[in-house]
């Protein structure tokens, strides 16, 4: 898909506000089907995290269509008060940081990473990434801290795609943090993710050729995540997914240089 005019920008006026969280919706209620349950007559996916002041919500558009958003959520000392934590992001609730926090690492955690499907193969991914690790640099953060889709409830596929992971050499040598068990997911899986022949496959140790679900081999492949954990079970989008950090200064310079080839790719529109 072409676009004559691509641009980013923090959401600053209600309108993008709004127009960040029904991408939002659009991606998580509508295409993937997870907020059953969860009415919303306006059509608008919308946490307690959103309104806090150090919550940053980015846009991609493409001329004057709004078509991905994310969330990128910075320390917050009323958070961390309140969860009992040291740095106050959203994943302490589930996850103990104490081991990854040093005086001159600055956490942030990306989330709501959300493309429309029709631009998914466009160049909004790398917009918003660009947009993510621009603002991130002038904030002063040094790592994101964040957990990937697996587009599963399955905890056996879950834990194969933890596996094919570990497998491509992309799990950190250098943190590690536990998870809850996750008792809360279905006994009798609705979304799996593998199917039964790949499944034998990899009990015969043949991982060559696995898939990774899409978000955390992007973030892998692109931005330099590894992943720190096995495989996280959220109770909100009753999904799982895989704990993940990335080092800013440790991104791919071909990353780095696609950003920067961008037009103004590393600094948000006017």
């Amino acid at each position: 898909m072409t676009c004559t005019h691509w641009r980013w920008r923090v959401a600053t006026t209600q309108r993008e506000m709004d127009d960040a969280a029904r991408i939002r919706w659009a991606v998580f209620g509508g295409e993937l089907g997870l907020m059953s349950g969860r009415g919303s007559p306006s059509r608008r996916e919308v946490t307690c995290f959103d309104t806090l002041d150090t919550t940053l919500h980015l846009l991609v558009y493409a001329g004057i269509e709004p078509v991905a958003t994310l969330r990128l959520l910075l320390p917050n000392p009323e958070v961390a008060a309140s969860l009992g934590g040291t740095v106050g992001l959203e994943m302490e609730q589930r996850v103990d940081l104490s081991g990854l926090v040093q005086p001159e690492r600055v956490f942030a955690e990306p989330s709501r990473f959300c493309v429309l499907k029709p631009w998914r193969r466009s160049e909004a991914v790398t917009w918003l990434q660009a947009g993510m690790y621009a603002e991130s640099r002038r904030r002063g953060v040094t790592h994101w801290i964040a957990s990937a889709n697996l587009e599963t409830d399955s905890r056996e596929d879950a834990l194969l795609s933890w596996q094919v992971a570990a497998y491509r050499g992309w799990l950190s040598p250098r943190w590690r943090v536990d998870v809850p068990d996750p008792w809360q997911a279905p006994a009798r899986p609705r979304s799996p993710f593998y199917t039964l022949e790949e499944r034998a496959k990899a009990e015969q140790g043949a991982m060559d050729g696995l898939r990774l679900p899409r978000a955390p081999s992007l973030f892998a492949r692109t931005m330099g995540a590894r992943f720190i954990a096995e495989p996280l079970y959220d109770t909100y989008f009753q999904w799982f997914t895989l704990p993940l950090i990335m080092a800013l200064d440790e991104i791919p310079a071909d990353t780095l240089a696609h950003f920067y080839a961008l037009d103004n790719g590393v600094s948000p529109a006017v």
